[in-house]
Formats: structure tokens, sequence, C-alpha cells
């Protein structure tokens, strides 16, 4: 199943001018416990996905209350810098849209 179908919300935004958080917000409880109990969405993707090392993850929480996980990761380039194309962070996201679970 891709996570598309499981997440209410899906996005990323900017955390400073030289970080990313990206978010997945889960539809219902179920969603939440389903996707964090698969243990398919780790640190280690999150790294192959964004082509960083594992080490270089600010952040990688679950949040039960949310039913949410927030990963923070370190821009490539710093927000408004030349050469950035998201000054916003708002599309960064996509690579998670193909996770399947």
């Amino acid at each position: 199943m891709n996570i598309i179908e499981l997440a209410k919300v899906i996005r990323s935004k900017n955390s400073g001018p030289f970080k990313i958080t990206l978010d997945v917000i889960f539809k219902d409880e179920k969603k939440y416990n389903y996707v964090k109990n698969a243990n398919v969405i780790t640190p280690e993707l999150i790294a192959k996905l964004y082509q960083i090392s594992k080490d270089d993850i600010i952040a990688f929480t679950w949040y039960e209350q949310g039913r949410a996980l927030k990963v923070t990761i370190p821009r490539t380039i710093p927000s408004g810098s030349p050469g950035d194309t998201d000054v916003y962070g708002c599309q960064q996201h996509a690579p998670m849209l193909n996770i399947n679970i």
C-alpha cells in the first residue's frame, strides 16, 4: 500500500534557512500504528531517498499524540541562496510519495 493511501498529509517546509522538516500525518490511529510498526520508514530509508548520510538526519520522531512522523534534514542549499529552487522548502516531500508499506 502506498503512503498516499495511509496519510492525510505529506508535506515539507523550512525549519530555518538551513533545514527542511518533512511531516507525514496519518488519517487515523490504526494507519499510524500500521506504518510505524511496519518499520519501513526508517532513518536509513530517508537517507537513501534524500541522498544524505544517515548521520546527517537531524531528527526522526514518531508522535503518538499527533499520529505523525516528523523528520528534519539539512537543506543542500540554504533558503534563498543562489541556486535555491524552493525558497520555502514546500516541494521537498516528493521523494516520500513513492514509499510503499
